[in-house]
């Protein structure tokens, strides 16, 4: 029942989240250093959120003594834990909490999960909340729906596709992954050694699980479709990412008109989007 109410709580945190962030005066330029400013923080909040939603992931009071901690030096970060008058810590279960700032110029999560699946107990969670500032260039940070799914079964999965799925031209023992040398166990120190390594990677993306299909596309694809200010959020991204390369404004007209038009949008659609982006931009700023 823990692991149930605990998901319940974090699919309400949209409702729940709280906090005394407020920017003001942004240029639409800064706004992808957003994510490494105020990330951390996002993350903090979020757990305290958690904290003051004790009735939706105990409802019997059955875990009264548990609170959720943050230590971003260990894994998992966020622990539900209880301590005894000597200083032991009892762990109930863990969350991996991971902030995905939604204008961020990749256009989804760009983290690395390189856990090793012995270092997940079977009742931790994986946890991705997107947030943005309430009015783009401004207010206070809100989050939406988070992504989640047991911590165990998307470090098995990311193995499993990076030895068997992925496209290489890379022989099979080049494939492999490789786990740590030392046995690791749920809830490890901070100096344990608990990350798989690939034998080779020369892209260096082993752990971006947004980009494996089955974990976060269909996740990502629907929040990217989320309308933030009227206008589809993987639109907005499109739009600032287009503008931090050409200042312009009729080239980045032109240039997203192209986008969208290669998206699959027709002519009169596009023109309509890149028009209200435009406004809405202009307005903002």
């Amino acid at each position: 029942m823990l692991v149930s109410d605990v998901k319940a709580a974090v699919r309400a945190l949209p409702v729940y989240f709280r906090t005394a962030t407020l920017l003001e005066g942004m240029e639409a330029g800064d706004l992808f250093s957003l994510n490494s400013a105020l990330g951390g923080t996002i993350e903090v909040q979020s757990v305290e959120s958690l904290n003051r939603m004790r009735d939706v992931w105990d409802p019997a009071g059955t875990w009264e003594r548990f609170r959720f901690e943050r230590s971003a030096q260990t894994f998992p970060d966020v622990r539900l834990v209880a301590r005894n008058e000597e200083g032991e810590v009892d762990v109930a279960l863990g969350i991996e909490l991971k902030g995905w700032y939604l204008f961020s110029k990749e256009g989804e999560p760009s983290f690395r999960y390189r856990v090793t699946p012995s270092a997940c107990a079977d009742q931790d969670l994986l946890v991705v909340v997107p947030w943005h500032l309430k009015n783009v260039l401004a207010g206070e940070p809100v989050v939406l729906d988070p992504y989640i799914e047991q911590a165990r079964y998307v470090a098995e999965y990311r193995n499993w596709w990076w030895e068997n799925v992925r496209q290489s031209n890379d022989p099979p023992e080049q494939k492999r992954v490789a786990a740590p040398e030392l046995p690791v166990e749920p809830y490890p120190s901070p100096k344990d050694r608990i990350s798989d390594r690939p034998v080779r990677d020369g892209g260096n993306n082993f752990g971006r699980i947004a980009r494996i299909p089955a974990l976060m596309d269909a996740y990502v694809d629907r929040i990217g479709k989320r309308q933030v200010a009227g206008i589809p959020a993987r639109d907005w991204v499109m739009f600032f990412r287009l503008h931090a390369e050409a200042h312009d404004p009729h080239i980045v007209h032109e240039r997203l008109r192209k986008e969208l038009a290669q998206e699959g949008q027709d002519e009169k659609a596009a023109s309509e989007i890149v028009e209200a982006v435009l406004r809405i931009a202009a307005h903002l700023s």
